[in-house]
């Protein structure tokens, strides 16, 4: 919810009190994202090294949310902006670090269906984000004489600090370490899972004295460079999602109705991607379903572009919507290919997943204001990064298909 409440309290004066002009407001959504470029890489470089994820990844939880409830205080855009900076550097602890920890514990096969419930979160975040922040929005405006947007931050903000000192006793740390929930049985058994896993790819547990040259070696990768170029292609193409209560705004209703509306088509992309990623998971298949969810994209940008007429219009976000399974799967697809060894995978989630966030870096101001309220220029240059994205893949696909047969005839 924390990157979303700034497009929902915008519709609450959050542009005027702060005296935001022109594309400032973009901005603003921007440097979220460039917090991101600084700490996804080295962050998951010390998750090879420490044995307690939990707390590490939990407490940059707790401090981003302390930091989102500053924005409720702030008094001008700079201090906006550079407090949403900071969220950004840590808050990219936890997406990257998660998705190592999951791979830590799930076989390449199983990997897919289990990131899908962990990204349902987000799914979840955008529909009760936008029911709460409409109830926020709606009831607490001039409550103890703060506008009502200024309360979104304060009690999103303080939500996030409660989950993170809850996430410490709560979210598992590396099989080799002691978890409360599973005997020393099942311990044992998922090692031994993801040794069977790992063989014919290198050692299952970390490496800390290789994780420097397992970053050298990424960055001369130009397999990493393409992957990456297409996740960031692909995360600019949903860039709909930083802006949806505003999209869902353009068909003419009220900002609590509007964000009302929010909530339909992210519940039906959680039950999608959950099924989309099963699926994936269970054929061993990644290209396909990515340019599958991409092309749901590209239908829905079409709609959009064709009329303003409302049921359409709805129609066209619910597609939108759908489409965000296929950063899912290409993250999966990414973990699967750069599997040598625990280190190099988080060096490889960490790394490519900065080159993907240039997109999102880059996404705002492809939402320009004075493009509404149809936005068809918007679309266009969605669909472009889209069909990009799938090139792109394909290329990446292709490759290693050569690898596969040059195997085979040796």
């Amino acid at each position: 919810m924390d990157r979303h409440n700034a497009a929902a309290a915008r519709l609450r004066g959050f542009e005027e009190d702060l005296g935001m002009k022109g594309r400032q407001f973009n901005t603003l959504i921007s440097s979220l994202y460039i917090g991101y470029l600084f700490t996804q890489t080295p962050s998951n470089l010390i998750l090879t090294r420490i044995a307690k994820p939990s707390v590490y990844l939990s407490s940059c939880m707790s401090l981003w949310g302390l930091l989102t409830t500053l924005i409720g205080i702030s008094t001008n855009y700079y201090q906006a902006l550079s407090l949403r900076f900071l969220v950004g550097f840590l808050e990219a602890t936890f997406y990257p670090g998660a998705f190592y920890l999951l791979s830590r514990w799930y076989k390449r096969e199983e990997l897919g269906y289990r990131t899908a419930f962990f990204t349902a979160a987000i799914g979840f975040s955008n529909v009760f984000g936008s029911l709460f922040a409409s109830v926020i929005l709606a009831t607490m405006e001039g409550f103890l004489g703060y506008a009502a947007w200024r309360w979104l931050f304060f009690v999103e903000g303080y939500l996030t600090v409660l989950v993170g000192i809850c996430g410490m006793f709560i979210l598992p740390d590396f099989p080799p370490g002691p978890a409360n929930w599973l005997t020393s049985a099942e311990l044992s058994l998922a090692r031994k899972r993801m040794e069977e896993d790992s063989r014919g790819h290198g050692p299952a547990e970390p490496k800390p004295s290789d994780s420097f040259s397992d970053l050298l070696s990424m960055i001369t990768d130009w397999r990493a460079w393409l992957i990456g170029t297409a996740l960031a292609c692909c995360n600019a193409s949903l860039s709909f999602n930083l802006f949806f209560p505003t999209l869902v705004a353009t068909m003419g209703y009220s900002p609590t109705i509007s964000l009302l509306l929010c909530a339909p088509p992210w519940i039906v992309s959680t039950i999608t991607a959950v099924i989309v990623a099963r699926h994936s998971d269970a054929t061993h298949e990644r290209f396909g379903h990515t340019v599958f969810a991409l092309s749901m994209s590209i239908t829905g940008y079409i709609l959009a572009m064709s009329t303003m007429n409302i049921t359409v219009r709805y129609l066209s976000l619910f597609l939108l919507a759908q489409s965000q399974v296929s950063n899912v799967v290409l993250l999966t697809w990414i973990s699967n290919t750069f599997a040598r060894s625990s280190s190099k995978r988080a060096v490889a989630i960490g790394f490519i997943n900065s080159i993907g966030m240039s997109g999102s870096i880059l996404s705002p101001y492809i939402w320009v204001s004075s493009w509404g309220p149809t936005y068809n220029s918007s679309c266009r240059i969605c669909i472009a990064l889209a069909s990009i994205a799938v090139i792109l893949c394909w290329v990446f696909r292709r490759h290693l298909e050569r690898l596969n047969e040059a195997a085979e005839a040796e």
